[in-house]
């Protein structure tokens, strides 16, 4: 089947997709932040603290590895099509959620959340750039990063008001709503974007094959540590069957004609060095952010609430890092130069932590916002190469396989510090890794917190480091698009006058 021709979007078309876009996004973004204050509470209500934390990483499973498959379906498709559905799931996942009598139901709702809500964030990538030129694209999506402030800032208040003076059902129900709005914004705004079709064949084996992997190695990295010690035959054994079908995988893409994840996407060097730059960033940023409330109670004092608002530099500031890293792509020819030194802000700045990890709490702030700043310089440099780099109809392959293999690496850096610190600490499975175990296994046996967290430090720095070094490899290919730069006046040629 030929594409077939679109006509030219105007203004007002853009600026109306756009805002269903962003809409999808929020409710994503929210979803991920509204509910962790809520758990205590959930977990009284149905007596089973046990599998709570099933709650986060059911959802965690099911988004990745539909990540690359909504990729790959919306090449084939088209992108509102499958925008539609991820909504359809998200929204039919939080209406189990809200109702669900008990913790497996629950935890099967937040699973079919996760299959909806993993494709938004890949098609709101990939639709924007069905719609903006890759020159100009950095810019929206940057943007984008706006519904994830919002979400990072009102989520865990919300969560914890809901929690507390409501019922946390509401959590979920409130999705409902905005959900269909979102829906129906899609829907109507979505209708005159460009197709990029072509013949194309799904490839199940492949696709499953994938999806076995990265469920058997995000199980393993979740569990490993807390709930498992690393060596157990169970872990073991979750890492070696991932391997074996890893290597499957790979053997099956040599063999079919049209594989899942094309071997010209997969061997792309810009979406190589691209998605390892933005993975062991992304890794380095949320392992920070995971495990700073620890190191805010006990170091500094802070009550949990305190910790929580400190917090908040590290993911407020990535937006403006990354609007200016894509405004700044619509100007430079060089426009790798605001990701390098973005990077190398971040990697001073947590540097200055491992020196001097048990420096004031200002400085610790200050430092914290720069991170936050430097790694939003990376997100859009990264995504925007990637798809600058591949054929109109294989932006959405590469797009969520990008997103696909970032969830893995991050995940991957987020277990490597928290094995350090849980190691440092004495902590195992058997005694418990909550927060209030740690903070009291700390206090009881003297440990210095500050030390312990100075090698938390170091390894994030050597994963800013690689997420650096993948930055300088990627290729600087000219960006397709019209440069936003003033033609100069020649001396033949009249100023235009002024409107």
């Amino acid at each position: 089947m030929l594409a077939t021709p679109n006509p030219r979007l105007s203004k007002a078309d853009v600026r109306n997709i756009f805002y269903g876009l962003m809409l999808g996004m929020f409710l994503s973004a929210l979803n991920q932040t509204i509910v962790a204050t809520a758990l205590p509470t959930i977990g009284r209500e149905f007596g089973d603290f046990e599998n709570l934390s099933w709650v986060i990483i059911a959802y965690l499973l099911s988004s990745t590895v539909v990540s690359p498959l909504y990729g790959k379906l919306s090449d084939i498709h088209g992108r509102r099509g499958m925008m539609l559905l991820a909504i359809g799931l998200f929204i039919a996942g939080s209406a189990l959620c809200a109702a669900a009598p008990n913790m497996a139901i629950l935890i099967a709702g937040r699973t079919l959340q996760g299959v909806g809500g993993g494709g938004i964030v890949p098609l709101t990538q990939t639709t924007i750039a069905d719609m903006i030129t890759p020159r100009e694209r950095g810019r929206y999506q940057a943007y984008m990063g706006t519904s994830w402030i919002v979400a990072g800032v009102a989520g865990p208040v919300l969560g914890g008001a809901i929690a507390e003076y409501l019922h946390w059902s509401l959590i979920f129900w409130i999705n409902v709503p905005l959900g269909v709005f979102a829906a129906l914004l899609t829907y109507h705004a979505m209708k005159r974007l460009p197709r990029h079709e072509r013949p194309h064949q799904l490839d199940l084996i492949g696709a499953a094959l994938m999806v076995a992997a990265a469920t058997m190695l995000l199980i393993a990295l979740t569990s490993g540590g807390s709930r498992l010690p690393w060596t157990s035959s169970t872990i073991v054994a979750l890492i070696g069957i991932s391997l074996a079908l890893s290597l499957a995988f790979v053997w099956w893409l040599r063999l079919v004609p049209e594989p899942f994840l094309p071997l010209t996407v997969l061997g792309n060097p810009v979406m190589c060095a691209g998605t390892a730059a933005t993975s062991w960033m992304l890794g380095a940023v949320l392992g920070l952010t995971i495990y700073m409330p620890f190191y805010f109670q006990v170091v500094h004092k802070l009550s949990a609430t305190e910790a929580g608002l400190a917090l908040i530099p590290i993911v407020v500031m990535t937006t403006p890092g990354s609007m200016l890293s894509g405004r700044s792509m619509m100007y430079l020819r060089h426009y790798k130069v605001s990701a390098i030194g973005g990077a190398i802000i971040a990697i001073t700045s947590v540097t200055a932590l491992a020196i001097q990890p048990a420096m004031p709490l200002y400085g610790v702030i200050i430092a914290l916002t720069l991170i936050g700043f430097g790694a939003g310089t990376i997100y859009p440099v990264a995504t925007v190469s990637i798809q600058n780099a591949v054929p109109a109809h294989q932006v959405g392959t590469a797009t969520g396989a990008m997103n696909f293999f970032r969830a893995l690496a991050s995940t991957l850096a987020v277990a490597i510090m928290g094995t350090i610190l849980l190691a440092a600490l004495g902590a195992t499975p058997e005694r418990g890794t909550g927060m209030e175990v740690l903070v009291e296994t700390a206090r009881v046996a003297g440990i210095d917190i500050a030390i312990v967290f100075r090698l938390v430090f170091f390894a994030a720095d050597l994963f800013l480091v690689a997420a650096l070094a993948a930055v300088l490899l990627m290729e600087e290919r000219p960006l397709r698009g019209p440069a936003t730069r003033p033609a100069p006046v020649s001396a033949e040629t009249p100023a235009a006058p002024a409107e």
